[in-house]
């Protein structure tokens, strides 16, 4: 007997404790639990105490552990204890208006010590606020310090204004869930753009390490090559006149067999950093071979280009190396339409060579007249 009259009790308190985590589910969904207060909900507790006519009206949710008022007129504390709440039990019945017209008469609420205009709570009516799938939530509820009860009209006002604050409440979980959607395409299209451009960046890296050399961080010949083929850059070359520079490091062998390849590795890049410390933004600058370097210097004409190669002879000679360290340097220079990227090329190669014939350390022009 024992048996059978304890299993229906646990299947109650199991069927108990589902229907109360969906009840709370639901409640947490709406995210509006210890959330500012908001002038639309004011405004329906005073039409409540203004139409029943009461000192203090709540609109209480009931959470876990309390019940949390989103708004309240007459009333202090913002929250209370569940276990002390009329709102649990209204919400018990959830179809229906729960009206108290004495609380120290019913025995449930006779030792209640709450509250209302500072004096203690003698009358309560609650209409409870339901989600679209009919959760009890919490109710609307009005109060007041003497015992009375509603008329007719004043319970149907009341639960007229659940059903506004019902409205309000989805109202605001809508908002709620559109800025939550509007954030997460935000933060789609921040992480998409972050993508692209960390795409982009990939392409910049890996373009640049295609067309430029590891070593030395000058163009290679893959990148003269493409730089050949840019329409702007040859145009550019072709409207006016334009230099070329040879440098070869000088015994560079020899470096490398004395000092090893590391150090021979440093004097490349120091050569490189003389050089890109001498030109200006717009010139250019390849590693042509293992040692040598060829420089491009538009809208220079010899002389110009000489002081440049100057200037990275002497840089070169101070590069902080545990070795001393020079280069030769042949220019040559070309005016508009007159001889073409390969003639002037070949003209530089002939002066480092007699730049490297005639003792080394040092610039020669071409000496070839110019014609035109």
């Amino acid at each position: 007997m024992r048996l059978r009259s304890k299993a229906p009790d646990a299947a109650q308190e199991s069927t108990d404790a589902v229907s109360e985590h969906r009840r709370q589910v639901a409640l947490d969904a709406y995210g509006v639990l210890d959330s500012a207060p908001e002038q639309a909900f004011d405004d329906i507790v005073w039409l409540a105490a203004t139409l029943c006519g009461t000192p203090g009206a709540l609109i209480s949710l009931v959470d876990r552990e309390r019940q949390w008022f989103k708004a309240r007129l007459g009333v202090e504390p913002v929250q209370s204890p569940r276990e002390e709440a009329i709102c649990d039990h209204a919400i018990r019945s959830a179809d229906r208006l729960m009206e108290v017209p004495d609380l120290r008469a019913d025995p449930r609420f006779s030792r209640l010590g709450f509250e209302v205009a500072g004096q203690p709570v003698r009358f309560y009516a609650g209409a409870p606020l339901r989600s679209p799938e009919g959760h009890a939530l919490g109710t609307i509820c009005v109060l007041d310090a003497v015992p009375r009860e509603l008329s007719a009209a004043q319970r149907e006002g009341l639960q007229v204004l659940a059903r506004q604050a019902q409205h309000l409440l989805e109202l605001r979980r809508y908002a709620q869930e559109q800025r939550r959607l509007l954030a997460e395409r935000e933060s789609s299209a921040r992480h998409l753009e972050e993508a692209r451009a960390d795409l982009q960046r990939r392409n910049e890296q890996l373009q640049h390490s295609a067309h430029h050399d590891q070593l030395t961080g000058l163009l290679n010949r893959v990148g003269l090559s493409q730089l050949r083929q840019d329409p702007a850059v040859l145009e550019r070359l072709a409207r006016a006149p334009f230099s070329l520079m040879l440098i070869d490091v000088d015994h560079f062998k020899q470096v490398n067999d004395r000092h090893g390849h590391l150090l021979g590795d440093r004097a490349l890049q120091a050569v490189a950093d003389a050089v890109g410390t001498s030109i200006r933004r717009g010139d250019v600058a390849v590693r042509f071979g293992g040692e040598e370097i060829l420089v491009v210097l538009p809208e220079i004409r010899l002389a110009g280009a000489v002081e440049v190669g100057e200037r990275i002879r002497r840089g070169v000679m101070r590069a902080p190396l545990p070795f001393p360290l020079t280069v030769s340097v042949g220019v040559a220079s070309a005016e508009p339409g007159v001889d073409g990227i390969e003639q002037v090329f070949d003209r530089a190669d002939q002066a480092l060579y007699r730049a490297k014939a005639t003792g080394r350390n040092r610039v020669v022009a071409d000496d070839t007249p110019l014609r035109g």
